[in-house]
């Protein structure tokens, strides 16, 4: 049955990669018709046409969709169901350079590239092999989608024989802010509720590339890493450079938060072995509207921030205590500096008047609130509304502008550092096998992969490295984990939303079991055909029976 697959599954591959589908525009509308049209043409779907519909975006510019196909198994009565989950989109072409118009032919795009002299001799080798095809998004992911496109039609073929059922939804806007699952989530809670459905688990095919140069294992990962973003927002004391001693100077602040937090492994989680990747850097800058000789009042730093374990009160309490060393070595350092000059111009040395201050943004807000009065809930709940609905600025920008907002009520202006969270959040999910099905899955994915003959090293390990749209199958469970975020996430619920309450309804254990291929988001993006087509369907296969049948 699966290796018969892999024509059928390269044939989609391709249909759905000749549709440029660059996240935040109308492509992403293409690409869900031609899933809905190569759904459509199955009998099955000709005879249940109400299991195959779009689910749109809520006021989405774009006016964006996803694709739901459900399949109902007609073996005997069963609530069962496994729910597959896949994007749709890709990120741009502009790294193509000259070849921008190949990178969504895949055949002729590997023509194209044996002309390209500066490849490396790893591309070059995977080109020449013939079992590598190259294009935009065909890596991450429309192999994956493909891959449970066509096992659901060889599955709707042997309909009878299928004891419970199949969701799959191909999502919009993975790559941007995966609206596109945001949406589906409450759409699997009200078909849970209308239907009747159990669900056991959330799998998404999504790829899967070597972990390090040389690596030849393939993995297959059951639970997924999640994603914080940490920021800073100092405020100084602006003063001219001519007087330079006499201002705070926020950058120097934000340097030196970098320094202390960038890629320190003290501030990795280790869960089972297994090590996220410490923080880095995703924004620095200071807030100056205009070039001056005035030194900045304000500055910011975004960092990234993975979790397998730590909550966002965790990751809070641990960028407060970095916020308050770096602001206390600042000082000491300006003291320093500043009594050196002090001697060399023969002048007394007083120390300067900064005090370390830091905050997290509840705190803020708590202390404002106690000088506005009762009526400033509903002033920062307007502000939020209204800037957010300025096309001006995106979801960070605005989650700023409402920590600025906040801070310009203080009567308090002497420098601070301001600790909160940018959105947006990427619970991690921990499947520990503990709970029944956290250990269903765990056992089917290790059935699937040992009963699974290939070439292949097969590895299942505990947390996807990147993160996706599977963080959002579950709420995080840790307790205040939630009220933490929202008290400390400005405008939540206005700026920035989570269907919170459909996630912890739908607790699911999740596994990413994608495509092999190597270099996603690169001009050289390439999926191997070999293990993606002719063996992952296989696995996933048996994943999904074990799962439902046992």
């Amino acid at each position: 049955m699966y290796h018969n697959l892999k024509e059928r599954i390269e044939e989609i591959v391709v249909q759905l990669v000749e549709e440029k589908s660059i996240v935040e525009t109308d492509g992403e509308n293409d690409v869900s018709d031609k899933v809905y049209e190569i759904f459509s043409q199955l009998e099955y779907y000709k005879k249940h046409p109400e299991k195959l519909y779009f689910l749109p975006v809520k006021d989405d510019p774009w006016g964006r969709k996803s694709v739901v196909a459900i399949m109902n198994g007609e073996k005997k009565p069963s609530d069962r169901t496994v729910v597959f989950i896949g994007h749709t989109d890709t990120v741009g072409i502009s790294d193509y350079g000259a070849l921008a118009e190949y990178a969504t032919r895949p055949y002729e795009l590997v023509e194209k590239l044996k002309e390209v002299s500066s490849l490396t001799d790893e591309v070059r080798e995977d080109l020449e092999s013939g079992n590598y095809l190259f294009g935009r998004g065909i890596f991450d992911m429309k192999s994956g989608v493909a891959v449970v496109m066509a096992l659901m039609e060889r599955l709707s073929e042997e309909i009878e024989e299928l004891e419970g059922n199949i969701i799959f939804a191909a999502v919009c806007d993975e790559e941007g802010s995966s609206k596109g699952m945001l949406t589906f989530v409450p759409e699997l809670v009200r078909l849970k509720k209308e239907q009747g459905y159990d669900y056991m688990a959330m799998l998404d095919p999504d790829y899967i590339a070597p972990a390090y140069p040389g690596d030849e294992n393939v993995y297959q990962y059951v639970g997924t890493v999640g994603k914080l973003m940490p920021t800073f927002l100092i405020i100084g004391k602006e003063s001219h450079v001519g007087e330079s001693f006499s201002g705070l100077d926020p950058n120097q602040i934000a340097a030196e938060i970098t320094r202390k937090v960038n890629l320190n492994p003290a501030l990795s989680d280790v869960v089972d072995g297994e090590v996220t990747l410490p923080p880095i850097t995703l924004m620095q800058r200071d807030l100056k509207p205009e070039y001056s000789v005035q030194i900045a009042n304000k500055s910011i730093v975004f960092f990234n921030f993975a979790t397998h374990c730590s909550t966002p009160a965790q990751v809070m309490e641990k960028m407060m205590k970095v916020g308050a060393r770096a602001f206390r070595t600042v000082i000491n350092d300006l003291n320093e500096a500043y009594e050196d000059f002090c001697a060399m111009r023969g002048a007394n040395f007083e120390k300067l008047p900064w005090v370390e201050r830091t905050l997290s943004y509840q705190q803020l807000y708590e202390l404002v609130k106690a000088e506005v009065g009762s009526r400033f809930d509903t002033m920062v709940r307007e502000y939020a509304e209204e800037i957010s609905q300025n096309p001006e600025y995106d979801v960070r920008d605005r989650a700023m502008k409402v920590v600025e907002y906040v801070h310009s009520l203080w009567s308090d202006k002497n420098p601070v550092l301001i600790v909160y969270l940018t959105p947006p959040y990427y619970p991690h999910i921990y499947v520990e096998g503990i709970m029944s099905d956290e250990k269903r899955l765990i056992e089917a994915v290790e059935y699937a992969t040992s009963t699974t003959e290939c070439d292949y090293n097969l590895v299942q390990k505990k947390f996807l490295p990147c993160i996706s749209d599977l963080s959002y199958a579950a709420a995080p469970k840790e307790e205040g984990a939630i009220e933490a975020l929202k008290e400390n996430m400005p405008g939540f619920g206005i700026v920035y939303d989570l269907p919170l309450d459909d996630m912890r309804e739908l607790d699911l254990p999740v596994a990413d079991i994608g495509c092999y291929g190597k270099d996603a988001h690169q001009f050289t993006e390439r999926v191997e055909k070999e293990y993606s087509f002719g063996v992952l369907p296989e696995i996933l296969y048996k994943t999904t029976k074990y799962i439902l049948e046992h």
